[in-house]
């Protein structure tokens, strides 16, 4: 009986530990782009914006008014993807790709990024390499774990109401 309740006060340590981390860890949001409808809201609460940067094949940098916008906000900006296709980082990829997205997001914002993070957090080893060569930080599929992680268009496994409360 000892041993089960030890056990049962280590699992709700293990979750209060875990709710405390999400409660003071950079929020997050995932999809930020002009072509998907964004709750300004959201937008202002997360501390980091995933941008695609060629969403069904519109560049951000076209939208020079999005893209300053964006800017005002005085986020972390980051990489998510290159058009957001499923899975996009599970097929292998190659430099001038990759380039592509990088090139688009820098027009946007006039700097390179510095983080990426794959759609649905997948993401092959050969593409794992391709990152790393090109000095971006890499979010794991761990992130949400740890960081509340808001989707524009409420697209998540979970609702945005409910990362606010978990």
């Amino acid at each position: 009986m000892k041993k089960i309740l030890f056990i049962l006060a280590g699992i709700i340590f293990l979750v209060f530990l875990l709710f405390l981390i999400r409660l003071i860890s950079p929020k997050e949001i995932d999809d930020v782009s002009p072509g998907i409808f964004c709750d300004e809201k959201y937008l202002t609460k997360a501390d980091i914006l995933w941008v695609i940067p060629n969403f069904n094949n519109n560049p951000i940098s076209n939208d020079t008014e999005w893209c300053g916008y964006i800017l005002s906000l005085n986020k972390i900006l980051g990489l998510h993807g290159v058009t957001h296709e499923f899975e996009e980082f599970k097929t292998i990829r190659n430099q001038t790709y990759l380039n592509s997205g990088i090139k688009i997001f820098e027009d946007c914002f006039g700097s390179k990024p510095v983080m990426f993070k794959p759609p649905q957090l997948k993401i092959s080893e050969e593409n794992k390499e391709l990152i790393d060569r090109n000095n971006l930080i890499l979010k794991s599929r761990f992130n949400p774990v740890f960081h509340k992680v808001y989707h524009c268009n409420n697209t998540g496994t979970l609702s945005n109401k409910w990362i606010d409360f978990i």
